[in-house]
């Protein structure tokens, strides 16, 4: 597609003031190093209170962008936990603001040693398309608790909410302090090329890897929240009714738009049939209709759509067994929402189990042991989450000690998300780096060792000129 005239010239004037807003914010940052902690408490209260005064108009946005998106649900995955986030770090900004003593050696002595945390400055923040208020909020958060001035780039796929949170947050902060960005590929380019002092991302492996690449030449450290197959083990000691309840709420959320939603599910071959009958049950029972169902989410775009009808297709073709759930068989055609579909029989030449599903498909892998399913795991990048059904702790610790990934939620999905005293993030394909709490505040600062000396020094023990008196002190004390 070319872009017309209006287009172009919108694009040019982002970028410019994109780039102008950079020096502004720097500018700022320079004459005013280390906010107080009542000025950072001051902004996370001011955006609490935004939060929750422009709550119904955000839910609304998102509803629009996705054509159908449940208020409810934005309120719980998104209002929700940003606020929680906010008030985790209005109760313990103080707190992480103190530096930290440390030991002194010997040698050293008589000295003090610290560690304090200095804001960084300013840093951009990437968020995406799929919870676009809950990974703006949550990144700026830390940012603002660890002292930072932020931009944030919108999803060019979210303009609906991109314009009420520009708004909302223009309510409480100077663009110098922080600032919205929106526009499409292009200038996120450019935002990627600015000289930050940290990039937080939140997006796709494959994006990620070239935002590392943009920052990489100014040598901006990053944190990468990526995704990658989730998957869920099914132990064959629980209940399948268990397991398939609490793994369809995971996965149906947000029509599996979601970068922790489970992506496959490892269950005993033995109860193969008996988890597919009771995910079909739970599915039904928190979703009996679908196409005027506002609890159930659209696909958030045509491009999207396209994609996951693609793969369904690619799968059958290649052999595997499909079992739509469209409780009420209604016909779903007109719009984007999309029916989960179960697949059975997956193959590694399809291309559902090569790439991150990010949507209602949920294929099912059987397996004979426990040692089996972790094998399959561990021969895979290393996934964002996993997830593990069963109520033996032995048999969860093995799992645990056996397998790696960004985090772990045991006999549930999705939930260690929302701890906001727990860190966050990927490891390998899925990501690096950590937010949310103190984490998210350690992310975000300069950890600056500090030693002090006072009037009475050692140091001059190591002075030149050296005689065997200064090694028969370091032989004696030290080195033994």
């Amino acid at each position: 597609m070319v872009a017309n005239a209006a287009e172009v010239t919108s694009l040019d004037t982002e970028i410019i003031r994109l780039k102008e807003l950079f020096i502004r914010q720097k500018s700022a940052y320079g004459k005013s190093l280390m906010p107080t902690a009542e000025q950072r408490i001051g902004h996370l209260k001011a955006l609490k209170n935004v939060t929750i005064k422009y709550q119904d108009q955000l839910a609304a946005a998102v509803n629009e962008d996705f054509s159908c998106r449940s208020k409810d649900e934005t309120l719980l995955a998104e209002i929700l936990t940003s606020v929680e986030g906010i008030n985790m770090a209005i109760k313990k900004t103080r707190k992480w603001m103190k530096p930290s003593k440390r030991g002194v050696g010997m040698l050293f002595a008589p000295a003090k040693n610290e560690v304090r945390y200095q804001p960084l400055g300013v840093v951009g923040i990437i968020v995406p398309w799929n919870y676009p208020i809950f990974l703006a909020i949550g990144p700026l958060v830390a940012a603002l608790a660890a002292g930072n001035r932020a931009m944030i780039k919108m999803s060019e796929f979210t303009p609906n909410l991109n314009k009420v949170f520009k708004a909302m947050i223009a309510e409480i902060f100077e663009e110098n302090r922080v600032c919205v960005i929106e526009g499409e590929a292009d200038a996120a380019i450019v935002f990627t090329e600015q000289p930050f002092d940290h990039i937080l991302f939140t997006g796709s492996t494959t994006v990620g890897r070239f935002v590392m690449a943009a920052a990489a030449k100014n040598l901006t450290p990053v944190t990468l929240e990526l995704g990658g197959k989730s998957p869920a083990i099914v132990s064959k000691n629980i209940p399948m009714k268990d397991a398939a309840e609490r793994i369809c709420f995971g996965k149906s959320m947000n029509a599996g738009q979601t970068c922790v939603a489970p992506d496959y599910i490892l269950v005993p071959k033995a109860q193969e049939e008996e988890f597919i009958q009771a995910y079909i049950a739970a599915f039904t029972k928190m979703y009996p209709t679908l196409k005027d169902n506002n609890d159930y989410t659209a696909i958030v775009n045509d491009r999207q759509y396209q994609r996951l009808t693609n793969w369904i297709e690619d799968a059958k073709d290649k052999g595997a067994k499909l079992t739509e759930i469209n409780p009420a068989k209604e016909d779903l055609s007109a719009g984007r929402k999309l029916a989960p579909v179960i697949v059975q029989n997956m193959k590694d030449t399809m291309t559902i189990a090569e790439e991150e599903l990010f949507g209602p498909i949920l294929p099912i892998i059987t397996y004979d042991s426990m040692d089996e399913a972790i094998a399959h795991v561990n021969d895979r990048p290393r996934p964002l989450a996993l997830y593990f059904f069963g109520y033996d702790k032995n048999e969860q610790n093995y799992v645990l000690d056996n397998t790696h990934s960004g985090g772990v939620c045991v006999n549930d999905t999705l939930m260690h998300l929302a701890q906001e005293d727990m860190p966050f993030g990927g490891v390998g394909d899925s990501g690096m780096g950590h937010y949310h709490g103190k984490e998210g505040f350690i992310t975000f600062s300069k950890a600056k060792a500090v030693h002090r000396k006072g009037r009475f020094s050692t140091g001059n023990l190591a002075y030149p000129p050296y005689d065997n008196s200064i090694r028969k002190m370091i032989y004696t004390f030290f080195i033994r």
